[in-house]
């Protein structure tokens, strides 16, 4: 108990990630494939961030008062990780748009027998 305790953030790292993975890979619904994958990467996040706050640690500023500092990389890191994750899910969901306009579903099964449908028709 005293190993799942201290590493808590882990656990839900790996929960995080193999929900987001299942809800890419089961659901055939575009949009909540990418409500997945936006879960599948909050995990990442998480993953990164954890071990880069350490308890007791202060901010990098030399000082003779302090001796134990966090380092700040993984956050800034993070921060670019989230600019990138909303760049994905925006670029995404206009993907998803433009297939609604062409298909009229956002279901990948309706898209691909409509694609099968109008190879047979050539």
């Amino acid at each position: 108990m005293q190993a799942f305790a201290s590493h808590y953030t882990y656990w839900v790292t790996v929960l995080l990630l193999g929900a987001g993975l299942y809800i890419m890979i089961a659901r055939g619904n575009l949009v909540k494939k990418l409500v997945g994958l936006s879960i599948f990467q909050t995990s990442v996040y998480l993953l990164y961030i954890a071990p880069g706050k350490l308890i007791g640690g202060t901010a990098p500023i030399v000082s003779e008062a302090y001796q134990v500092y966090s380092n700040p990389l993984p956050h800034v890191l993070i921060l670019t990780a989230i600019v990138v994750g909303i760049a994905t899910l925006a670029l995404g969901l206009a993907i998803v748009v433009r297939i609604r306009e062409a298909y009229g579903s956002i279901e990948e099964d309706e898209i691909v027998a409509a694609d099968a449908q109008a190879g047979d028709g050539r």
